[in-house]
C-alpha cells in the first residue's frame, strides 16, 4: 500500500486503487468512414482521478 502525501489528501489509497485492468473505449464520434470510434486501454484509478495506458496487442508468433 502507498501513501499519498499530499496535503489536500492525507488518507492512505486503497489497494485496489494500485491495480490496472484492460477496458474498452468508445469515443462518441464516428471516423471518416462513418464507423464508431473505439480502443482498448490500460486504466486505473489513482484516489482522484481515471490514469489511461495505451494498450498494445500483439500476436504469440511475433514473440517467439
Amino acid at each position: 500500500m502507498t501513501f499519498d502525501m499530499n496535503p489536500r489528501n492525507l488518507h492512505p489509497r486503497s489497494g485496489w486503487t494500485e491495480i490496472w485492468h484492460l477496458w474498452t473505449v468508445i469515443v462518441p464520434r464516428r471516423s471518416i468512414n462513418g464507423q464508431l470510434v473505439f480502443g482498448k486501454v490500460w486504466r486505473r484509478h489513482d484516489g482522484r482521478d481515471w490514469i489511461y495506458k495505451k494498450f498494445t496487442e500483439y500476436n504469440d508468433e511475433e514473440v517467439a
